[in-house]
């Protein structure tokens, strides 16, 4: 049918211009920005669903291009509120707070990244992506799965690529207990309960607005519970895992800050972070694709 090709074009069209977007932010920022790491991170899953669109994977591609732009979207509105020196939604806040903090660890960043874009931004997704296309979440209940499986794909991967090797392990042990608190399946499974919750709420717009803003709250706190510094980060000791002489390291895995990186900041707060750390090269003069 005409009318759904060129919606799913112009879906599709959107998923690439978020992948922009993405490349964008993560060639502005140094690998070891807290921000950069989840950056990365979500880059990847987003150039996979890209491609999975291609293929026989979804049984709805266009819906799955239009729910993967609005849920892009909403990480891209935050990162272009930092940039423009607003405060990001608080689910974002330690994310963007901490992204300096020479105690985390890496993969805490990834992690806490999708914490919040899951656990928040994709049951707001959905719920936008349903009143757009004039369907029920429950249409898209499969491919929200394909996309659980995706996500879960990924973050696998990041666990693997940056969690110390196991000749550390005793000194990583508590890094190894915090990370192991939270899965993307828990996550992806509570999304979908708020996603029925808020779409039960849809004709009490009082009590809708009072979830969501009690949702933003609690996965915050997750997200600072998540970035607890556990100093196993950053000092050069054995912790880090190094790669093989040759080795080139991707952006998100560096484990040393660069020299000349300030970790003061004007907060107050003790955090170690530089009065611009929350800003984005470029972010106050892109607008977020939706």
């Amino acid at each position: 049918m005409p009318g759904a090709a060129v919606r799913a074009g112009s879906a599709i069209a959107g998923v690439d211009a978020v992948i922009g977007r993405l490349r964008d932010i993560g060639a502005g920022l140094p690998g070891d920005d807290g921000v950069a790491v989840f950056n990365a991170m979500y880059l990847t899953v987003t150039e996979l669903v890209r491609h999975r669109l291609g293929q026989p994977c979804f049984a709805d591609p266009a819906a799955m291009a239009e729910l993967d732009a609005v849920f892009a979207g909403r990480y891209l509105l935050a990162v272009d509120a930092v940039g423009a020196g607003r405060r990001p939604p608080a689910c974002w806040r330690p994310l963007f707070e901490l992204r300096a903090h020479p105690g985390i660890h890496p993969v805490q960043f990834a992690l806490a990244g999708m914490n919040a874009h899951i656990q928040h931004d994709l049951p707001l997704a959905v719920v936008e992506t349903c009143d757009r296309l004039g369907c029920e979440p429950q249409a898209l209940a499969a491919d929200y799965r394909r996309i659980g499986e995706l996500l879960a794909e990924v973050e696998t991967a990041v666990r693997e690529r940056l969690m110390p090797g196991p000749d550390v392990l005793e000194l990583a042990e508590p890094l190894t207990h915090l990370v192991g608190a939270w899965t993307v399946d828990a996550a992806r499974d509570a999304a979908w309960a708020s996603v029925v919750a808020l779409r039960a709420l849809h004709g009490v717009p009082l009590a809708a607005r009072a979830l969501t803003a009690a949702l933003d709250g609690s996965v915050g706190l997750l997200g600072r519970a998540l970035l607890t510094p556990l100093g196993l980060h950053g000092r050069g000791g054995p912790h880090d895992r190094h790669p093989e002489p040759g080795h080139h390291q991707p952006p998100g895995d560096g484990h040393t800050r660069p020299q000349g990186h300030s970790h003061s900041h004007g907060h107050g707060h003790g955090h170690g972070h530089s009065t611009t750390a929350g800003r984005l090269p470029e972010a106050r003069n892109r607008p977020a694709v939706s």
